[in-house]
Order: C-alpha cells, then sequence, then structure tokens
C-alpha cells in the first residue's frame, strides 16, 4: 500500500478523539470511547507492521545500539521515519487520554494542554502538570476552613 495514503489515513485517524476530548469533554460518548484502549489498536498494529517492514541489518544495528548520526541515517528511511511518527501518534494521544482522564476526575482544566500536547505531547503534559497544580492548590486555598479559637 502507498506509504503517503497510510501516512494521511494515520493523521486523520487521530484527530476525532483529540476533537472530542478538547471541545466535548463531557459528552458521555467521549467518555465511553476515552475509557476504551482499542482506539488505540490500528495505530498499534500499524506502527508493528512499519516496524518489522522497515528492519533490516543496518537498522537492527543502529537500534541495537544507537547514536545520533546513525540514527540520523535510519530515519532518513521513510518507513522507519513513518514508524517513528506512528510513535508519537500513539504516545501523543494516550498522553492526552491521561490528560484528559485526570481532568475529568479531578475537574482541572485540560483544553489548553490537550490542544498543547496534540502538537508538542511533553509540553502539553507540563501544561497540564502547572495547570493542576495550580488549580488544586488554589481550589484547595479557598475551601479550607479557618478554625477561629
Amino acid at each position: 500500500m502507498d506509504l503517503n495514503l497510510l501516512f494521511n489515513l494515520a493523521n486523520f485517524f487521530v484527530l476525532p478523539f483529540w476533537l472530542l476530548m478538547i471541545f466535548l469533554p463531557n459528552w458521555e460518548i467521549t467518555q465511553k470511547i476515552m475509557k476504551s484502549y482499542l482506539l488505540f489498536l490500528p495505530l498499534i498494529f500499524l506502527y508493528i507492521y512499519l516496524f518489522i517492514t522497515g528492519l533490516n541489518p543496518n537498522s537492527i544495528e543502529t537500534l541495537s545500539n544507537p547514536q545520533l548520526a546513525d540514527l540520523a541515517k535510519v530515519f532518513s528511511d521513510p518507513t522507519i521515519t513513518f514508524a517513528g511518527w506512528v510513535h508519537f501518534l500513539v504516545l501523543d494521544l494516550f498522553l492526552g487520554r491521561y490528560i484528559y482522564w485526570e481532568g475529568q476526575t479531578e475537574k482541572v482544566w485540560t483544553i489548553h494542554s490537550l490542544i498543547l500536547c496534540l502538537f508538542a505531547g511533553p509540553m502539553g503534559f507540563l501544561s497540564h502538570i502547572i495547570t493542576r497544580t495550580i488549580q488544586l492548590n488554589l481550589f484547595n486555598k479557598n475551601n479550607t476552613s479557618v478554625e477561629v479559637s
């Protein structure tokens, strides 16, 4: 199958999940979908396919003892680059799902962290950690009763 077509399909595949978490976080269908790990399976199987078909003696050797310059050469192969991209898609979506669920259970504002996670996973996670810390600390301070003696 055409790698460019698969690449575009993989990118489009994750978008509905991100849109649901960002724009319809409290919708029952969003919550039901996000409870399942099934949403990851198509991308995981695609990753396995790309990983296996991209392997050759050179890439196996490089991946078993990675050096930056050698990795750059291995990732010049479109199949391996695509596998790496699917790796990002899966892990960023998984991280976004974590942020989403923590926001749902702890009533933490997540829209900005999810948008950032969609484009730059680790920065979105940092945004969530900061937001969660600030919001929970402010919330706890505002709801702490003061005893007067």
